[in-house]
């Protein structure tokens, strides 16, 4: 195929790839998420049965949080590939080894059946959905931004990040499903294995999808210039620690918010005597409003900027923890609907413009590597650690404002880290705002970016 026809296909390509990510990484995030409805409401007494409810459930998204401290590893791994043998092959495998993790989970013996090989099987099991999920999000943002066309890289790079929002919606509406069908007790039983079953079937089609993609133009480009590093990780902790660390900390807080969002408040819910299914219910519809303010948010940050949009979403966030949680503490179902629409706007604000803001601070030689570390690092602190900390939290002051400001800590870290990373990386016209020219993606150094 000629030049000219690679040129005038660019955009068909650009939607197909970014379509793809948005389907693999619903499908990823739905195997991520479908654990974590689950250790709100079934992993306790099916795994720590001798504790008490409270401490089987911090004990049970401990095992939650165990993802977590797998995904740096995954993000390392995966981009140390992605970066020397190119994207789509890591993105591939990463799916495979989620669907695998995924589908053993369903057929686990519980505490009863095997004692206490069970929680250690299930936290296994957890360490590689993190592993496959560490490795995911760094190939599936930079497919999409990296044949995106110029000037909408933010809005392509929110294609993959409206996964997220998207895997809630489902996994909550298979859960809602199986939970209107079943009986409570069926449910208990063996109810909750069905959705982990399910993804078997969704991983198939996502691999048949992923492999028909083509490799990243920039990557082929640095691979033909026989620019790739034989170690990338120790390029990116020897120039561009700086990158790793503020990339870090802006992760931390729509980390954060998105788990409060998406699995905490369902358990908080429950405990305050809200009933599950219109709890569930709830989440989806707060769901939708997070992805379309997701999409909106890249669009806007093609034009406006990604740090302004950013930093406008930190300071909403930290007003509207408050206000959800006082909304959550007047149980009632209506309340707690409003509580979680309105925390999911500056959740989808933050989310929409965190990959541009990330991945663009390196360069592609080294994209991969740091941007999947910076990532993910953050979201172990932030995401990983917060359904266990705000149980704690409440378990000890019974206060649900203590958790908020807790929140409010993350926030605030978030706001100054993106400030600092957008110095650092000035010079892009998405992160730094539309008055700054795109430098090369080929930037010898996340100085230069």
């Amino acid at each position: 195929m000629n030049t000219a026809n690679l040129a005038s296909d660019a955009p068909k390509r650009a939607r197909r790839v970014a379509a793809a990510t948005f389907v693999g990484t619903t499908i990823e995030w739905y195997d991520f998420f479908i654990y974590g409805a689950a250790a709100a409401f079934v992993f306790g007494p099916q795994f720590f049965p001798a504790f008490s409810p409270t401490a089987g459930l911090i004990a049970s998204f401990g095992t939650f949080a165990a993802g977590f401290i797998a995904r740096p590893v995954g993000g390392i791994l995966f981009g140390h590939f992605g970066d020397r043998l190119g994207r789509k092959r890591t993105l591939v495998f990463s799916l495979m080894l989620m669907g695998v993790g995924t589908f053993l989970i369903a057929l686990l013996p519980n505490f009863e059946q095997i004692g206490i090989a069970a929680p250690i099987l299930l936290i296994t099991l957890r360490l590689v959905q993190g592993l496959g999920v560490g490795g995911e999000w760094g190939g599936a943002v930079l497919m999409a931004t990296e044949h995106a066309p110029p000037g909408k890289r933010a809005f392509y790079s929110s294609f993959p990040q409206m996964g997220i929002p998207a895997g809630i919606i489902l996994a909550n509406a298979v859960f809602l499903i199986i939970g209107a069908v079943l009986a409570p007790a069926q449910f208990a039983a063996w109810g909750w294995r069905i959705p982990f079953v399910f993804s078997a079937l969704m991983v198939i089609v996502a691999l048949f999808i992923r492999m028909q993609l083509e490799e990243s133009p920039e990557f082929e480009k640095v691979n033909a210039a026989s620019a790739t590093r034989r170690l990338p990780l120790l390029e990116v902790l020897r120039s561009g620690w700086k990158n790793v660390i503020s990339g870090m900390g802006v992760s931390l807080a729509p980390s954060a918010l998105g788990y409060l969002f998406s699995v905490y408040l369902l358990s908080y819910g429950v405990q305050l005597g809200l009933d599950r299914q219109l709890l569930l219910g709830s989440l989806i519809a707060a769901s939708v409003v997070y992805l379309v303010v997701t999409g909106f948010a890249g669009n806007l940050a093609d034009r406006v900027g990604a740090v302004k949009l950013f930093t406008l979403a930190m300071i909403l966030s930290a007003a509207a923890v408050f206000v959800c949680f006082w909304l959550f503490d007047g149980v009632t179902i209506g309340g707690a609907l409003l509580a979680l629409v309105i925390l999911a706007v500056p959740i989808g604000l933050s989310v929409g413009v965190q990959a541009i803001i990330i991945t663009r601070s390196f360069p592609t030689h080294l994209r991969y590597t740091g941007a999947s570390l910076s990532y993910q690092m953050g979201s172990v602190l932030g995401g990983g650690l917060t359904p266990m900390i705000a149980t704690a939290i409440y378990a000890a002051t019974a206060s649900s404002q203590a958790i908020a400001l807790y929140l409010v800590a993350m926030v605030a870290v978030s706001a100054i880290s993106v400030l600092v990373l957008s110095k650092i990386s000035r010079g892009n016209d998405v992160v730094a705002g539309p008055e700054h020219p795109i430098v090369a993606s080929s930037s010898p150094s996340p100085k230069d970016a």
